[in-house]
């Protein structure tokens, strides 16, 4: 039996881009034929016309399924839906639908799984017309996260990725509803190997990502995979204590000595009062942020809700 292939693609606002990346995707599959494919294609709440192209696009090839979920979730769950749904497949191919990752590179993938990876990450060398602020956050954000992290985070490390059917399958043990998709799969570890490219600039659609988005996905990321920025809280704590005690016990010396640098009552409480309203205030903020994640996973609601699935057989479900 060949061995079976799912390609998932998460969309928002990506109506132009669709057709076109449906043909790149066939052309380089059909020179794949000792593999069997299918495209599942996530409709992550698009307010434009996205679902309408996929349907026309799924009337024409049934190899094409597509998940239309309830409302946005955002491209984390988007990813986790397409993966779950996977089923019976012996790799999975995540792939952004805005063509800035090239599907001609898929074969080279398929050549270091068939190799022995279990895992083939592509990463992101260059990228076309990308803001100047947006390449430094993302520098920063990876310096940050292998400090942080207890695991080896790759920078520029992409979305565009293989995964064997083990790997699918221990990820989808995972629980946490604040998540980042790419950052568990790197979590879990098995045989990794990488691929380089060249980000194309985006043609058509809009970008997903906004700053605010970015710079939450960043601070779910940190929280999730580290325990750093409360330990940091701890750490500043003691030192803020430590120089504040000592600015202290330098102010009341020399009021008490009566020294040409003499410091008021409402001084020296003003000093202390600020320090100690400055660690309560930090640390409060960071824990919330882990108080947060606790409830969410607390409620334990659903990771996405499907409202229809098309051209998915029986055996699917």
């Amino acid at each position: 039996m060949p061995k079976k292939i799912a390609i998932v693609i998460p969309v928002f606002r990506e109506a132009e881009n669709l057709p076109v990346l449906y043909r790149r995707l066939d052309l380089v599959t059909s020179r794949l034929s000792e593999f069997t494919w299918e495209y599942i294609f996530v409709n992550d709440g698009s307010p434009d016309n996205s679902y309408e192209v996929l349907l026309n696009l799924a009337s024409t090839d049934s190899r094409i399924k597509v998940l239309d979920l309830s409302r946005n979730f955002g491209k984390e769950i988007a990813l986790t839906a397409g993966a779950y749904e996977a089923r019976n497949v012996d790799a999975v191919i995540c792939i952004d639908a805005d063509l800035q990752h090239p599907p001609e590179l898929i074969p080279v993938l398929i050549d270091k799984w068939v190799g022995g990876a279990e895992m083939v990450v592509t990463i992101r060398v260059t990228s076309d017309r990308e803001p100047l602020f947006r390449k430094w956050g993302s520098d920063l954000y990876y310096w940050l996260m292998n400090k942080c992290a207890s695991f080896e985070v790759i920078p520029k490390a992409t979305d565009f990725r293989l995964y064997d059917r083990k790997v699918v399958t221990a990820f989808c043990q995972a629980t946490e509803r604040e998540r980042m998709f790419r950052g568990i799969m790197d979590w879990m570890g098995f045989r990794r190997e990488f691929v380089e490219f060249s980000a194309a600039a985006r043609t058509g659609g809009e970008a997903g990502y906004s700053y605010s988005k970015l710079w939450q996905l960043a601070i779910n990321s940190l929280t999730a995979f580290s325990l750093w920025p409360l330990r940091l809280t701890g750490y500043l704590g003691l030192l803020i204590s430590g120089c504040s005690g000592l600015l202290l016990l330098w102010m009341i010396g020399n009021y008490l000595l009566k020294t040409k640098l003499v410091y008021t009552p409402l001084a020296i409480f003003v000093v202390a009062n600020t320090l100690l309203m400055g660690i309560v205030l930090m640390a409060i903020g960071l824990v919330a942020l882990y108080v947060g994640t606790i409830h969410t996973e607390v409620i334990n609601r659903p990771l996405y809700l499907i409202r229809e699935k098309i051209n998915f057989d029986l055996v699917d479900e």
